[in-house]
């Protein structure tokens, strides 16, 4: 019985030696950046350097030192431009996003003309710091304008954009936020639009804190479209939302980020922060590093 065992052993070792070999991958290392809303009184080489200290790859632009109008500000000015962008890749980072106050829901001529050239302006920032995306807003769905209309002008806006952006190296971003949350109204969106330059910013929890639809199912249905994200997590309260370290809220982060690794989404995984917002949740020196340190927790 014995010979027979190690006869049988020996035989299923050849097989098992002539097999070709299939490696077994491990897990891509997700990329992690920040958006600069959460340490509006840092300054740029303050910002590079917690990205850097605390791991980053990436970082999303917001404001700076509590300017928001990115064009605006002297470090992105033609003649600077070089010398930031030549900044930001000898520390090994990357802009990934540009976050413009855009609103595409306006018909009123003159709005909508005056927001539709906020973003061709950051399209054309992002251009010259060789940064992927925009965001923009929808972003309201206005009691006194027709709801039809109003996504109609979204839809033209975003063409217009997209048109825009063309041979840029730049996509512009739908962000799903204000009163633009449902999964089914983004899509209609996003199939209409039908743009190979215009994508969508996934925040997850403006959608779940409002429609409670599971990330997953959200995930799957705009999953096309989803270039960009925003990861933050809070504890709803009946006064509202209560902004907490990621982790410590009751959000349904890891079933967002597990749908996200799951799908294959290789895009930034970029911290939200709302400290411009809400100045009493904790200090940016706490919860940038909080976040680089226990991503991987959740999102394995």
């Amino acid at each position: 019985m014995e010979n027979t065992s190690r006869r049988h052993f020996l035989k299923t070792s050849s097989l098992l030696l002539g097999m070709p070999v299939i490696p077994m991958l491990a897990p891509k290392k997700p990329l992690l950046s920040f958006s600069t809303l959460g340490c509006p009184a840092w300054s740029f080489d303050k910002i590079i350097q917690c990205a850097v200290d605390n791991g980053y790859q990436g970082l999303e632009i917001r404001g700076i030192l509590g300017e928001l109008n990115l064009p605006k500000i002297p470090m992105f000015s033609p003649e600077n431009l070089a010398s930031t962008r030549r900044q930001v890749a000898d520390a090994g980072l990357k802009i990934i996003n540009l976050g413009s106050s855009a609103n595409m829901h306006f018909i009123e001529a003159s709005k909508r003309k005056t927001n539709l050239e906020e973003a061709k302006k950051f399209i054309e920032l992002a251009q010259g710091l060789n940064c992927p995306f925009i965001r923009v807003f929808p972003n309201d769905l206005p009691k006194d304008q027709d709801e039809a209309k109003t996504i109609d002008a979204m839809i033209q806006s975003l063409r217009e954009l997209g048109d825009f952006s063309q041979g840029s190296g730049v996509r512009v971003l739908l962000e799903s936020h204000g009163k633009v949350i449902q999964s089914d109204m983004l899509l209609h969106i996003m199939q209409s639009v039908n743009h190979p330059q215009v994508g969508l910013v996934w925040d997850f929890f403006n959608m779940w804190s409002i429609t409670k639809e599971a990330p997953a199912t959200v995930y799957k249905s705009l999953q096309k479209y989803i270039l960009h994200t925003h990861i933050k997590d809070a504890n709803l309260q009946e006064s509202g939302e209560e902004y907490t370290l990621i982790g410590q809220g009751n959000a349904p982060l890891k079933e967002a980020l597990h749908a996200l690794k799951k799908g294959g989404y290789e895009g930034y995984y970029s911290f939200e922060w709302e400290k411009l917002w809400h100045p009493e949740i904790q200090d940016p020196s706490i919860a940038i590093p909080h976040y680089a340190k226990n991503f991987s927790k959740f999102w394995s």
